[in-house]
């Protein structure tokens, strides 16, 4: 028993210093000893540590595989504390995945009944990942309303990480509604409570997910947006942050360096981007790959800017029909026009329009 609390011990810790892929051995490992057989709960432990070690890995499939193998196999031992951690990891990683309609179903499932269940900080977790995936389908009426009733709920709590996320949730759907004011007074209040309460290891996450949000709402104070973004790349290199954040990090920069006009070295960081594409879900990488041929398209570049932009329309076709892949190929349409490429410009342009069923 002590090796092994002392073996998911080192594996817990390798996962909060970010050595994710050192975490998913030391899980995997644990879960082939033959020890753990007749200790369900340690099993069990391990079975969801290997879950969200293989999610940071970026190995989505994978982490799906397990967390619905968890929801199977051990659904009348688990307490109600991890059913509701297994189904925000399940929702996660179904919408990082561009599945939109089951990182709906498994939320709905609990909180979608005719009777509400009694608010928690987990719930509020659940209802943060619903809301998200309400935002990316588009479902923008829908989010609000259900936003509303997260923050309420959140209030009445008042536990720090419910009103975090559920001020977060709050600003992104004011983005997307185009309502400026109102989301920078959502996330500045998220960040402020983060600040004061949260944990120092997730603080550079949401400083991340912060900037991203005024690069939007705020493009004209770039500077200091891009000055911020080089404490957070400290702090996630010395943090437990997987290689997703480092890398929508250095996206982030590349979009203040656009906007302040540098695409060279908008272009270095997307360079260091394009090296961490191995593993990532197909969504991250189309992103990616959108985002290094507008840089390439600035630069001038324009072989590069279309080898990118190939590579990020065969993603895309390969998504689902969401308000997501339509601002992408919109991105897509517009980066075309402006390196001269009007017949395959107008084809982006017309499918964007068909993602919106236009």
């Amino acid at each position: 028993m002590q090796e092994i609390e002392l073996a998911l011990g080192y594996a817990r810790l390798a996962m909060e210093n970010g050595e994710v892929s050192e975490a998913r051995t030391r899980y995997a490992e644990l879960l082939a000893d033959s020890g753990l057989a007749g200790l369900p709960q340690l099993r069990q432990d391990a079975e969801y540590g290997l879950a969200l070690a293989t999610e940071a890995c970026g190995d989505l499939d994978g982490a799906i595989a397990l967390l619905n193998g968890l929801r199977r196999s051990d659904a009348a031992t688990m307490t109600p504390e991890r059913h509701i951690a297994v189904a925000v990891a399940l929702s996660r990683c179904y919408r990082e995945q561009g599945d939109l309609a089951r990182a709906v179903k498994v939320v709905e499932q609990i909180l979608g009944g005719a009777v509400r269940p009694i608010w928690t900080d987990g719930l509020i977790r659940l209802g943060a990942q619903l809301l998200a995936a309400y935002v990316e389908r588009g479902d923008l009426l829908r989010a609000r309303q259900f936003s509303a009733e997260v923050l309420a709920a959140a209030e009445v709590l008042g536990a720090p990480q419910a009103l975090t996320l559920a001020h977060w949730g709050a600003a992104i759907v004011a983005v997307e509604s185009g309502r400026g004011d109102e989301a920078v007074a959502h996330v500045e209040r998220a960040m402020a409570i983060q600040s004061e309460y949260g944990e120092p290891r997730r603080q550079a996450r949401l400083r991340n997910d912060y900037v991203q949000v005024m690069l939007t709402v705020r493009p004209m104070q770039a500077a200091v947006w891009r000055e911020l973004l080089g404490k957070v790349e400290t702090e996630l290199s010395e943090s437990s942050a997987n290689p997703m954040d480092k890398m929508r990090c250095a996206m982030n920069v590349a979009r203040a360096e656009l906007l302040l006009a540098n695409p060279h070295r908008a272009g270095e960081h997307m360079k260091a981007v394009c090296d961490m594409l191995d593993g990532m879900p197909r969504p991250l990488q189309m992103e990616a790959r959108l985002l290094y041929g507008q840089t390439a398209a600035e630069m001038g570049v324009q072989e590069s800017a279309l080898r990118e932009l190939d590579a990020a329309a065969s993603t895309l076709e390969q998504l689902p029909t969401t308000r997501y892949t339509a601002h992408a190929w919109l991105t897509a349409a517009r980066v075309l026009e402006r390196i001269d490429e009007p017949e395959r410009s107008v084809d982006a342009y017309r499918r964007a329009l068909a993602c919106v069923g236009l």
